[in-house]
């Protein structure tokens, strides 16, 4: 069984907000692997199916980010998942747009959902995929981070990277494969 976790804060007013970058990657994965996300359960829109015979559990934590970690300690208690198989989407303000960083594990970074999840887990040992939004220095970080994303530009290769994920399960070849260096 594998868990997938968008990061995200709920509401209508933070929809296709970049800070909400791990909710619309959640909404392509749904619909790559046709199962919807429409239950709400333990703080969260979850959905469950199955995607080439394995058990998947796509969410999107509704407790607002700095809090995700509450809805995540929940479903891995109840589904009984370890760590090794929860896999994180974030955005992540300091990776230009279109870019991703795939981690095994490791700080937060300053990433406050990802930080929830450590307190709440007790562990900085999952793996998370960083989906970079850029920075505007003309514009304060709050007002960047909840501002509408343009295009989906830096969606689409995180929607990849996690179908990859389910089809390998091999996250040093996801690292290869995405975790490019900056020219």
């Amino acid at each position: 069984m594998k868990v997938i976790v968008g990061l995200g804060n709920p509401g209508k007013k933070y929809e296709n907000t970049r800070h909400n970058a791990g909710f619309l990657v959640i909404d392509g994965v749904s619909e790559e692997t046709s199962i919807s996300v429409n239950s709400l359960k333990f703080n969260a829109l979850i959905g469950q199916g199955f995607y080439k015979g394995q058990k998947i559990i796509l969410v999107k934590p509704q407790t607002f980010m700095n809090l995700s970690g509450d809805a995540v300690i929940q479903i891995l208690n109840y589904y009984d998942v370890d760590l090794e198989d929860l896999l994180v989407v974030s955005d992540d303000l300091d990776l230009p747009v279109g870019t991703l960083k795939v981690r095994r594990k490791g700080s937060s970074g300053g990433q406050r959902g990802i930080q929830s999840i450590i307190d709440r887990t007790g562990s900085n040992e999952f793996a998370r995929i960083k989906v970079g939004i850029g920075k505007n220095p003309l514009i304060p970080t709050v007002d960047y981070v909840l501002g509408k994303m343009d295009d989906q530009t830096a969606i689409k290769p995180a929607i990849q990277c996690v179908m990859d994920y389910l089809n390998n399960d091999d996250l040093t070849q996801l690292m290869n494969t995405y975790n490019k260096k900056e020219d």
